[in-house]
């Protein structure tokens, strides 16, 4: 017996939806990727019509995909935008064009497992992920080399450094570090090497990979650290070698219309977080990593917390965005509880407070204000939870909106950082107020906002004009 065929309507129903999906530049054999996507959708509601679909459908629908363990993000990213060409281009729904597609895109991005929040967690001291080594300095086979026969090395230095609390980067940056010039050196042992050969390495990034200062600076310090704290062989006087001289640059100041026309252009979660960037001061990292308990609405502020030296500050919670953040920790809370009720609902905490409070991972006051459209798999527990949205969708946001509304400076999400400063030392309060809000160690810091403002010269009257 044939198979029953298939009735006209829907054949072209389905050369329309994949006629829009290349015309969304998606090739073969990705389109009929689309096609299963779509079908999965249609057949979770079968019976209900497509036009009689709402938002909330959609929603609903992707929060069990979300759910899923069996999806790798670029899946989970294709089902999103298999569905928005459905609704948006196809069936054009009204309520299409509003639903915050970007934020569920952006949500398929997992944490990586040696991500600056969970990776002191995740990578033990003898794994792999600590001596992972970023660039293209070296080759592969010598990294590989350097990391082998120095592993009681550079398991040292990561026991060291996390004996001192040192970020999570820093540690990254100083394994990294550790290995290339390890590498440079044809693997001798450590305790060979002295002066001469980091001076030697030094300047061969600066002559020959050409790297930026801050670069070198920062090759140099991972080195001192080395020979000071783990090897006990401190490298003293450098000879005739420097310190390369820091660039001085000044930041990415945004004007006030500017700020208007880039906040206009966004909406959505995005368009919340670029506000609380803006309104408060805030880090990139510190935003996506804000805790629901760190809002206090009746003190109007926001503790940050273990921001950048571990150092906890309060700043302020702009009024301006209560309600519309308030409606969406509402929707957060409605999926943090149908994730408690599937059995999930487990956030990351750092491991010794979670050994400390064990039921806080799965407190409301613990959960992340953005979290990730999706849930992902811990590497070392197994366990499945929602981190936080990865910072990589806002800053790409930022760019893009920045693009569309007309501003030619070159934004990303920290210009909204040094836009708070700038326009808050307009308003004429003090520096030291500054620094604070900010979280700088050291006030010459915030100074480089007092040049943007008051660069010599400026108060000049152009000859051109007389």
């Amino acid at each position: 017996m044939g198979q029953d065929k298939i009735p006209v309507s829907v054949e072209r129903f389905w050369d329309r939806f994949i006629a829009m999906v290349h015309h969304n530049k998606v090739k073969e054999p990705f389109d009929r990727w689309y096609v299963i996507r779509a079908e999965e959708y249609i057949k979770f509601y079968d019976g209900k019509r497509l036009q009689h679909h709402t938002r909330h459908d959609v929603e609903d629908w992707l929060h069990v995909l979300g759910r899923r363990d069996d999806l790798k993000d670029w899946q989970f990213k294709q089902a999103v935008h298999a569905i928005q060409i459905l609704f948006c281009q196809l069936v054009k729904s009204d309520w299409a064009h509003a639903l915050d597609w970007d934020h569920w895109k952006s949500g398929a991005t997992e944490l990586q497992k040696d991500h600056v929040t969970v990776g002191r967690d995740n990578t033990p001291l003898n794994s792999e992920a600590n001596n992972k080594v970023g660039g293209d300095v070296y080759s592969h086979g010598a990294l590989e080399h350097a990391r082998t026969k120095n592993a009681e090395v550079i398991e040292q230095l990561v026991k060291v450094l996390r004996t001192g609390h040192y970020a999570y980067r820093t540690e990254q940056s100083y394994v990294d570090w550790a290995c290339r010039f390890l590498a440079y050196c044809h693997h001798r042992h450590p305790s060979e090497l002295g002066a001469g050969e980091v001076v030697s390495f030094l300047e061969y990034l600066a002559l020959q990979r050409k790297v930026a200062s801050s670069t070198q600076n920062q090759a140099l310090n991972a080195l001192v650290f080395l020979f000071d704290k783990v090897l006990e062989q401190p490298l003293g006087e450098l000879g005739s070698f420097s310190r390369a001289k820091r660039s001085r640059h000044l930041p990415v100041v945004l004007s006030r219309d500017e700020v208007v026309r880039l906040l206009a252009a966004m909406d959505g979660t995005f368009g919340l977080m670029a506000q609380m960037m803006y309104g408060t001061g805030m880090r990139l990292m510190e935003v996506v990593r804000l805790r629901v308990q760190d809002i206090d609405y009746d003190y109007g502020k926001i503790v940050v917390r273990n921001g950048k030296g571990d150092k906890d500050r309060v700043v302020p919670l702009p009024q301006t965005i209560v309600e519309p953040l308030q409606a969406h920790l509402d929707q957060v809370r409605t999926i943090h509880a149908d994730d408690l009720s599937l059995g999930f609902g487990r956030v990351y905490i750092a491991e010794a407070l979670a050994r400390k409070y064990p039921n806080a991972p799965a407190e409301w006051g613990w959960q992340y204000v953005f979290p990730s459209s999706r849930m992902s798999r811990d590497p070392r527990s197994g366990e499945q939870r929602r981190h936080h949205l990865h910072e990589n969708g806002l800053q790409k946001m930022v760019k893009r909106c920045a693009t569309q509304a007309g501003i030619v400076k070159r934004v990303n999400s920290h210009a909204l950082r040094h836009s708070f400063a700038t326009h808050v030392l307009e308003a004429g309060y003090d520096i030291r107020t500054v620094q604070e809000l900010l979280g700088h160690a050291d006030v010459s810091t915030t100074m480089i906002y007092t040049h943007v403002l008051n660069r010599p010269g400026l108060g000049v009257r152009s000859p051109l004009d007389y």
